[in-house]
């Protein structure tokens, strides 16, 4: 099996802006982010320069099989790189061996 590249913490970065933006244009994903997150409307712009509510954006899309076949065709990308940039974004970076 191709082992596909592994994403950057900026190009991670940028996917879970993207994410944010896709789920702000759904009223009722918006609506399900904010009540799962506890962050109103007004303070989402300061939370997504927090690396953790990124992630947070990323986990909800991984929750959501539905938005996240939506999101990455939207966005072109493979639902697997949004797994990825996760992985990116939070640092649980290690792999292991296998012989």
């Amino acid at each position: 099996m191709k082992k596909r590249p592994s994403i950057t913490p900026q190009t991670a970065e940028q996917l879970a802006v993207q994410a944010l933006t896709f789920i702000a244009g759904d009223a009722a994903a918006l609506g399900r982010f904010l009540a799962l997150t506890g962050i109103g409307p007004a303070e989402i712009r300061g939370a997504a320069r927090e690396p953790g509510f990124l992630v947070g954006v990323l986990d909800y899309l991984l929750g959501d099989e539905q938005l996240l076949i939506a999101f990455a065709a939207d966005a072109g990308v493979a639902p697997e790189d949004v797994a990825a940039a996760r992985t990116a974004l939070s640092g649980d970076n290690w792999e292991r061996e296998v012989p």
